[in-house]
C-alpha cells in the first residue's frame, strides 16, 4: 500500500471506530472472533478500575491501544505531556490529572470522528487542561522544544513514515524529554504471509517494526537511554481465532506466531544541551 492509502485506511477504520462507540458500540477493530467474543487479548484489561472510574465510558470504549502508558511513563505536576494519536481521549484525559492544573495535556490525531468524540469527552470529564489538536504525527503541530512528555498508545505503528514521526517527536521534546510509547513489535524472522495477516489483527495495519528497527529508528532519530520492555507476549492461542477465520492451519503456523508479536513499552530521552548551563559553575 502506497502512504496515502495507508493514510486513508487508518482514517477511514478509526473514524468508523469513533462512530461505533458513539452510537453505543465498542471501537473493536481486531479479529472477528475476538471482537464477537468481547475479549481482544491486545486491547482488553489494559485500565485498571482506578483509572477507569476517572474518564467518560465513552473514552474507555474508544480506546484502540496495545498498553497503557499513562501507568508506565512518569508524569509529574506542572508538565506539558502529549498523546500521539489520541483517539477518543483517554491517555489524554489521564495525564492530565496526573500534570495537575499547572500542567498541560495535548492529543493530537488526524481523524474527525474521534476528535468530536474526544472533546465530548473532555467536557464530560471536566478537565480544562485539555487540547486536542488535528494533524499528522508525521507533522506535529507544536513548536520546537516545547513538550516535556511524549506518549502514545499503539499508533506509531500504523505511521507509513516512522523515521518522520520519531523526528517529530524528537523536535517537539524539550531537552531532557521523556518518550513514553506503548507500541506492537516483531521479534525474530516470521513468514511474510504471516506476518501481514498477524499485523493486521494486532495492529489494524501490517505496519509494526522488529524490536532492533524500533531501537535504530529512536537512535537515528537522536534519542539516547533507549529501551523496549515487553508488556505483553501473543501466544499462539492469542491469535487462535485470527488465523483459523483466515484459512491457515495454526498448530502448523504455532512456531511462526508463537512469542514473535509483543505488544512493548518504549522509553528514550531526548539529550540534554551541551551548551546549556546546567548549575551555577558550568558556565564559567
Amino acid at each position: 500500500m502506497s502512504d496515502a492509502n495507508i493514510k486513508e485506511a487508518v482514517k477511514e477504520r478509526y473514524g468508523s471506530a469513533a462512530l461505533r462507540v458513539t452510537t453505543g458500540g465498542s471501537s473493536c477493530c481486531g479479529a472477528t472472533a475476538a471482537c464477537n467474543s468481547g475479549v481482544d487479548p491486545i486491547t482488553s484489561n489494559l485500565y485498571d478500575s482506578a483509572q477507569s472510574d476517572q474518564i467518560p465510558a465513552e473514552a474507555m470504549l474508544a480506546s484502540l491501544g496495545c498498553g497503557n502508558p499513562t501507568a508506565l511513563a512518569k508524569l509529574n505536576p506542572g508538565e506539558t505531556v502529549l498523546d500521539l494519536g489520541s483517539g477518543g481521549g483517554i491517555d489524554v484525559l489521564l495525564s492530565a490529572r496526573r500534570v495537575g492544573p499547572t500542567g498541560k495535556a495535548y492529543g493530537l490525531d488526524m481523524t474527525d470522528e474521534m476528535l468530536s468524540l474526544a472533546n465530548a469527552n473532555k467536557l464530560k470529564a471536566g478537565v480544562e487542561n485539555v487540547k486536542f489538536l488535528k494533524g499528522e504525527i508525521e507533522s506535529i503541530p507544536l513548536p520546537d522544544n516545547s513538550v516535556d512528555v511524549i506518549i502514545s498508545n499503539c499508533v506509531i505503528n500504523l505511521s507509513a513514515d516512522k523515521d518522520a514521526v520519531l523526528r517529530e517527536a524528537y523536535r517537539v521534546l524539550k531537552p531532557g524529554g521523556r518518550f513514553a510509547v506503548s507500541d506492537v513489535v516483531t521479534r525474530g524472522e516470521i513468514l511474510p504471509e504471516i506476518r501481514k495477516s498477524v499485523l493486521l489483527w494486532v495492529g489494524c495495519i501490517a505496519g509494526a517494526l522488529a524490536e532492533s528497527d524500533y531501537r535504530s529508528k529512536l537512535a537515528s532519530a537522536g534519542f539516547e537511554q533507549i529501551d523496549v520492555e515487553p508488556t505483553r507476549i501473543y501466544r499462539v492461542e492469542d491469535a487462535r481465532g485470527f488465523l483459523s477465520g483466515q484459512g491457515f492451519d495454526v498448530d502448523a503456523l504455532a512456531p511462526q506466531v508463537d512469542g514473535k508479536f509483543l505488544s512493548v513499552f518504549v522509553r528514550a530521552v531526548k539529550p540534554m544541551d551541551p551548551k546549556a548551563c546546567c548549575g551555577p559553575t558550568c558556565c564559567n
